[in-house]
């Protein structure tokens, strides 16, 4: 005998979605029916293995962007709609994980002088402007419990600060009108702030949809800066990092800006900051963890996305890699890469995966408004000579990732073009009570800690010590690791 509490319509509804014919990028996402009737962009889930345990997917927007310490304008919003792939607004992600690289000028007084998050904060107003206008939204909302950082939130913002928003809107706007429009929005807005981390110019900001915090426990939202620039410990360059959980899945991203030059040799010095990045790195463990297992590491992580201005360049002569660009032979190009290298022979990021560079490199453009790489013959005056590179990249590990698209976009704001890929990843979901934990990823074997190490296969004294570290920091993951064995 039927359930009373299943009426016809429930059924109807199970039936209708059993008719579609299965769409292998549908990535929408269902936890139960009453989601499904309020947000019909909701649905579809796979049983694993594990009783106790739904597979769901998600998109993910990862994009990077250095823009030269210009600061944002208005007209930019066109730029940030192209860059975010926001014209289809059907197959928008459920996650946007935006990261910048020289929001401020990396002169002396910002590098040394204390942080001000102006920048980041005119910065996010934008983004959250632009994902929800595509809503008839004109305003964002607040961070969703914003996490202890020494950046802002906007609950905070200076009434004189948030005017900068209201630009494009009539003069005549009453400041009443304003309060009201801005309470409306923090309601309807479709996408909201949930973390956003800045050192002096590397900037991180990451936004999900509104019903994803309705479907799933979004929790340990932390985040890291590591600074690694000049004298090793200056915030030139180094990362700033955001590690989170989705239901059963732990993530992290990482957005970095490592060391320049195209001299033989530099590319060393990129992989040592990638290690000591890796090493320096860490999510503390907070009281009211209790006995969770909350990763430690970038390693604990399940899925990890690592992003920037990576300045990896080309082991070739500069008229021959602009007569590549020239033909658009990017598979010959790639053999140059120095990161593509790197990969291959276990310098850095053993393990890891990057798409295939299907695009023009993004590094260096002469000046702004412009489609001409700096440099080149005939050599204009003053202008820097530059063999154009893939120094804009982005690098995923672990299971249930997929790249669905890796591409770059035409902004001509800064030297550099920016950067975005879109993930399918799968995540975790308890179904039932008392399920298994799920034992975080764990360090790629052969990943080095040091310039040029290679190894043979195992993991090295320094890394071997961080997964230990993350280990011990969550007992039951020992526990739970022993019993799947």
């Amino acid at each position: 005998m039927a359930n009373k509490n299943q009426s016809p319509r429930r059924f109807r509804w199970w039936f209708s979605r059993k008719k579609k014919k299965a769409d292998p990028f549908d990535l929408r996402l269902q936890v139960s029916i009453d989601v499904a009737e309020e947000d019909d962009s909701f649905g579809g889930w796979s049983m694993e293995m594990d009783p106790c345990m739904l597979a769901h997917e998600l998109r993910v927007f990862v994009g990077t962007w250095n823009v030269a310490g210009r600061s944002p304008v208005g007209s930019l919003a066109v730029d940030l709609d192209e860059w975010m792939n926001l014209k289809d607004i059907g197959h928008t992600a459920d996650i946007y994980v935006l990261g910048f690289q020289e929001i401020v000028p990396l002169n002396p007084q910002s590098i040394i002088t204390g942080e001000n998050a102006t920048e980041a904060t005119n910065w996010n107003m934008l983004i959250g402007k632009t994902l929800n206008d595509k809503y008839g939204c004109p305003w964002l909302t607040p961070m969703l419990n914003p996490i202890n950082s020494d950046d802002y939130n906007y609950s905070e913002i200076p009434e004189s600060e948030r005017g900068n928003l209201f630009r494009s809107q009539s003069s005549t706007q009453t400041r009443s009108q304003t309060r009201i429009q801005m309470g409306k929005s923090y309601r309807y807005s479709r996408y909201k702030l949930v973390a956003s981390k800045k050192m002096v110019g590397v900037f991180i900001s990451v936004w999900l949809r509104r019903e994803l915090l309705k479907a799933y426990n979004i929790s340990d939202v932390r985040v890291c800066s590591v600074a690694c620039g000049i004298m090793g410990y200056l915030g030139n360059k180094g990362s700033v990092s955001v590690s989170m959980s989705i239901g059963g899945t732990n993530f992290c991203f990482i957005a970095a800006h490592l060391a320049s030059g195209e001299k033989k040799g530099d590319e060393g010095k990129r992989n040592y900051q990638v290690s000591e990045i890796f090493r320096r790195t860490s999510f503390p463990r907070l009281p009211q963890d209790g006995n969770k297992p909350v990763p430690v590491t970038i390693l604990g992580h399940d899925q990890i996305f690592w992003f920037g201005d990576l300045n990896y360049r080309l082991y070739l002569e500069d008229n021959l890699a602009r007569e590549l660009i020239r033909k658009q032979d990017w598979r010959e190009l790639q053999e140059f890469d120095q990161l593509r290298k790197e990969l291959e022979e276990g310098g850095v990021f053993q393990g890891w995966k990057e798409g295939s560079l299907e695009f023009p490199p993004t590094y260096k453009y002469s000046s702004t408004n412009s489609n001409h790489y700096s440099g080149g013959l005939p050599n204009k005056a003053g202008e820097k000579q530059r063999t154009p590179a893939w120094c804009d990249r982005i690098l995923w590990y672990g299971k249930g990732v997929k790249q669905l698209s890796y591409f770059r976009s035409e902004s001509k704001f800064s030297d550099h073009r920016p950067v975005s890929a879109l993930f399918s990843t799968q995540i975790q979901v308890a179904k039932c009570g008392n399920p298994r934990l799920v034992v975080p990823a764990l360090i790629p074997a052969g990943t080095p800690s040091r310039i040029g190490e290679k190894t043979n296969g195992e993991a090295t004294t320094t890394l071997t010590s961080l997964i230990e570290m993350d280990i011990e920091a969550s007992p039951n993951n020992r526990q739970t690791d022993r019993t799947n064995r």
